[in-house]
């Protein structure tokens, strides 16, 4: 059996990154250890657990054009929460950019929020129905 572990989300600064993880979406800090002078292992998680993502700094300018669409512009990232109403109002409050509205799907509500450096999210409250 495989289970998806680790993510890379690709970021300017190790540390803005982590503050806005924590702060808006309550991910919790799982490693930090520096491996060099200029790079680090930051491994953050969701709260509820799931894939963690690998916070890596950009070390090039190749690896700099990607911060923010590693994705060419579509949704690169899931997040569940049985909270929608709640974590919407938070981000709203932090001055989170919600890209789209909530809308109501077969398979949950579901809205798009884009990250501090321009990656979308789409933040789902699965129906009864659709837990995962």
């Amino acid at each position: 059996m495989e289970t998806l572990f680790q993510i890379t989300v690709v970021v300017n600064n190790y540390d803005e990154a982590i503050a806005w993880y924590q702060k808006n979406l309550s991910f919790q800090l799982v490693e930090d250890t520096v491996l060099t002078p200029q790079k680090r292992w930051v491994v953050m998680q969701p709260s509820g657990g799931g894939c963690q993502i690998l916070l890596a700094k950009a070390a090039t300018p190749l690896q700099q054009n990607f911060i923010g669409n590693q994705t060419g512009g579509r949704v690169a990232f899931f997040l569940h929460t049985n909270r929608l109403q709640n974590l919407l109002v938070q981000l709203q409050n932090n001055g989170v950019t919600i890209v789209r509205p909530p809308t109501v799907e077969p398979y949950g509500t579901v809205f798009v929020l884009a990250d501090l450096y321009g990656n979308l999210w789409d933040v789902i409250e699965p129906t009864a129905a659709n837990p995962s």
